[in-house]
This record gives C-alpha cells, structure tokens and sequence, in this order.
C-alpha cells in the first residue's frame, strides 16, 4: 500500500495530511494526532503511518510554539509555553474537523484523536468538552492536568526556578479540561491509555490513579489501561502498533 503524506495548511495551521493513496480523496475515518512538548509533526509520522494503513486518515498538526510555528525561545518562566502550546491545540481541533467535514471527507461522523506526551494531555483533554470524538488514545500523558501543575510548582520551589505565585489563576482554564474531575465524561466510549512505570517526565502515578478510580464505572466499560513495565517516556513501534489496531478495532471495522 502507498502511503500518501501531503504538507499543508488548514486555516494557517501547518498540518502533514497521511492516507493511503487510493483513497486520498475518499470518505474515511478521521484520527488527528498530536505530538509531544519541543518536538514537531514529523516525528509522529511513524504512527501515522501505521494508521493510516488501516484505512484512516490521519491529520499530524504542529502545536503552537512547535515545528514551523516554532517563533522563538520558550518562556523562562516553567510550564507557561507548555500549557499554551496545549490550550491552542484543543482551540484548533473543532477548525481541523471542520474543514474534512465541509469537504465531507468523514465516514459517518467516524472521528479519533489520539497524542503522546504533551499530545495525550491534548487527548484527554478534548474527551471532556467534544462528545463528537469517538474514540481516543492517550500515550504517556495525564487525565489530570491540574495535579501536574502543581508538580510544576512544587518542582520549581525545590530547584529554585522563578514561578508567579499565580500561576494556578493565569491557567484557570485547565480545570475546565481535566477529565479526572470529570470521568463520566468518558461516555462509553473506546479510550486507550498507555503509560510507562519508568516515566521521568509525567508520572505513571496519575494514570494509574486514574484508571484505578475509573475501574468497573460504566462510563468507562469501554476503557483499556495499558502498562509498560519499566519504559520512560518512549512510545516503542510494538506499541504503535497496538495503537493502530485500536483505532481499527473502534473507528474502520
């Protein structure tokens, strides 16, 4: 199969289009995948491509302060360019639906989002206010982004890094996006959380609180929680693999 992977702009979002060639201007599932925090677009074309050879049509947008919209060096200040590269991708995510639906491109209203790292933080975040998205997978991110800031905090404190004391106001509009305070918001539907025991960067602690407060809750029968035993923060190829045949499972069969 030949993989077709167009560069273009929706709306000025800079954005790498993966799908298989023959069905390039085909109605398809959507599945718009976010990368992580000071990495780009490109770097998720490996996943895209696995997908995209399910019969999906993947969209790999560039955050904001990312890839080709990378402006300038980020804010001294811990976590600020962070949260704002987040808060324009979920800003972004009704316009990149949009502009497949006008072109009527979606195969009944077959819709996923997926991300690793600062991309699954994306993920779970958009799953509390867009009922439309079907399905989901979140990689080595967090349901709880309030409890990360304060890490961020409480990190910056030991080390001595700068942090306004209002911080938690200035980014106020996280609490509106953290699917712990609101798990019911699962809906049902199909979520695959994965996260690594090892992980530096993001605690596997919060997932696995999580999943554990979730459990055997019927907005969340449709659930998985995945585990990898001793992985950091990498997402390996057997496990994108898994990811793609997830989003077979819940969005092309």
């Amino acid at each position: 199969m030949k993989i077709s992977i167009r560069h273009r702009y929706i709306k000025k979002i800079p954005v790498l289009e993966v799908v298989s060639e023959e069905a390039k201007n085909s109605t398809l599932p959507l599945v718009i995948y976010y990368h992580g925090w000071q990495s780009a677009k490109e770097l998720s074309l490996t996943q895209a491509r696995k997908l995209a050879k399910k019969g999906i049509r993947v969209i790999l947008p560039d955050a904001m302060n990312h890839g080709e919209r990378k402006t300038g060096p980020i804010s001294p200040i811990p976590s600020v360019t962070f949260w704002s590269s987040i808060q324009y991708n979920i800003i972004e995510f009704a316009q990149l639906v949009r502009h497949f639906e006008k072109q009527e491109l979606i195969e009944d209203g077959k819709i996923g989002v997926g991300g690793v790292s600062m991309g699954g933080i994306t993920t779970c975040a958009l799953l509390t206010q867009h009922p439309e998205i079907q399905t989901a997978a979140c990689m080595m991110g967090t349901p709880a982004p309030q409890r990360y800031i304060e890490r961020v905090m409480e990190r910056s404190a030991e080390m001595d890094f700068f942090v306004p004391n209002d911080l938690p106001l200035l980014l106020s509009w996280v609490a509106n996006y953290d699917l712990s305070k609101v798990p019911e918001k699962l809906a049902q539907r199909p979520v695959l959380f994965w996260h690594g025991t090892q992980d530096p960067k993001i605690p596997y602690e919060d997932m696995a609180n999580f999943y554990q407060m979730i459990e055997g809750k019927p907005y969340a029968e449709n659930s998985m929680f995945m585990t990898g035993e001793s992985e950091g923060h990498l997402v390996k190829g057997a496990m994108m693999d898994v990811v793609a045949e997830f989003f077979e499972k819940e969005l092309v069969k």
